[in-house]
């Protein structure tokens, strides 16, 4: 039986420094306001786990899915816009 040490040089040439790239930085700073509206809807979701939702907890659910639906929009068409801005 081979050991997978003996390998590691060969599977892995560069080293892992732990830190993301530059470009990682920018596509989650891109992300980020998509990131926020996700965690507003998990925060709203989780306070309704342990009681019976009212008619403004639907509400705040509501309000939190829009919120997530409209971010992912924009950034697919910031994802689609061409550089110069001008479609």
């Amino acid at each position: 039986m081979k050991s997978i040490v003996a390998l590691q040089s060969l599977v892995t040439t560069l080293p892992f420094d732990g830190e993301p790239t530059g470009a990682e930085l920018d596509a989650i700073e891109q992300e980020m306001p998509l990131i926020e509206a996700e965690i507003d809807l998990l925060d709203v979701t989780i306070s309704l786990l342990d009681r019976p939702g009212t008619a403004l907890d639907a509400q705040r659910i509501r309000r939190a899915r829009r919120r997530v639906l409209a971010e992912r929009r924009n950034l697919t068409n910031r994802a689609a816009t061409p550089l110069g801005g001008a479609a």
